[in-house]
């Protein structure tokens, strides 16, 4: 069931982006660089084609909203995956917990959201 209206999703891909940005110093992760790198450059990326992205908060309005979508899943499933992937996975729960749930979180977002 898609509920999320794009004008929706785009302020929540703006804040998703800046939140994923500040998010290793605001929880004090900074000292894990992969985990850090991880949820920077989700942030960075997120933000990238949300600029790009053909909705209401697209500045260069070139990537249709379908696979802006899809973007988001793939990404989400990759923050997800990250601390298995980046060799993180064992450290404490503050420096893994965030990717998952960030994660899921944007996966159920592209799911949510009209793509119109």
């Amino acid at each position: 069931m898609r509920i999320i209206s794009t004008r929706t999703h785009g302020a929540i891909d703006y804040l998703t982006g800046a939140g994923l940005l500040v998010a290793p110093a605001l929880l004090g992760i900074s000292d894990e660089p992969a985990s850090s790198r991880a949820l920077r450059a989700a942030g960075l990326a997120a933000t990238a084609y949300s600029l790009l992205t053909d909705y209401e908060f697209g500045l260069v309005r070139v990537i249709p909203m379908p696979a802006h979508l899809a973007m988001d899943a793939t990404s989400g499933v990759l923050m997800a995956a990250s601390p298995l992937l980046f060799g993180f996975a064992g450290r404490e729960p503050r420096y893994r917990l965030p990717h998952v749930v960030m994660g899921l979180a944007e996966v159920l977002a592209a799911l949510t959201s009209k793509t119109r």
